[in-house]
């Protein structure tokens, strides 16, 4: 297929929660319940008005799901910890109902607690069906959370592990600094 526009991922049930979740995840100046309609407003308007108590009413149930830490919906999601404005930037795409979800870093700038909860949370999501494509520079992240591994060197595909059980780190770095493209690692190994 072809995308041209996030509007297009958007019809096609692809999402993307980017890297820099302030810069261009999140409207940093508005409240959870605000960035959490956008993407979502032909759902909620009524002729010209938007049915607030509708976007309360699906937004407390993502609140629920995914244990976001909020005072109120009306909280400035600039108020929020990393973690929690993470779950807001996924809460607004599982209600647009994305099936393929692109995750760019999804724990940096977390903290501890809150990467097993956002791995956990990933984990729910792939075994209800959802796709997930997470893009990570940390190779235990991408070690322990893969069930297939593409490694990438400036844009180019540099190999593939699909028996990531027994891949290392040392794997993954041989494939990604190797000058030619390597063949498939089915044992998690570089030749």
């Amino acid at each position: 297929m072809t995308i041209r526009s996030p509007r297009d991922a958007s019809r096609r049930r692809i999402c993307l929660l980017t890297e820099d979740r302030k810069g261009q995840g999140l409207v940093l100046g508005h409240s959870v319940r605000e960035n959490f309609g956008l993407p979502n407003l032909s759902r909620f308007v009524r002729g010209l008005f938007i049915d607030q108590k509708l976007e309360r009413r699906e937004l407390a149930g993502y609140i629920d799901m995914l244990r976001i830490k909020v005072s109120s919906q009306e909280q400035l999601v600039a108020d929020l910890s990393g973690g929690n404005q993470q779950k807001v930037v996924l809460a607004k795409w599982l209600a647009h109902n994305a099936d393929i979800i692109i995750i760019d870093e999804p724990t940096r700038g977390i903290d501890v607690g809150a990467k097993y909860e956002i791995h956990q949370l990933m984990n729910r999501l792939a075994s209800k069906g959802k796709a997930i494509l997470m893009i990570s520079s940390e190779l235990p992240e991408i070690l322990g959370m893969s069930d297939r591994i593409i490694v990438m060197h400036e844009g180019r595909v540099k190999g593939e592990i699909t028996d990531v059980a027994s891949a290392r780190q040392e794997d993954i770095l041989a494939m990604a600094i190797a000058d030619t493209p390597a063949a498939e690692a089915d044992d998690g190994r570089t030749t």
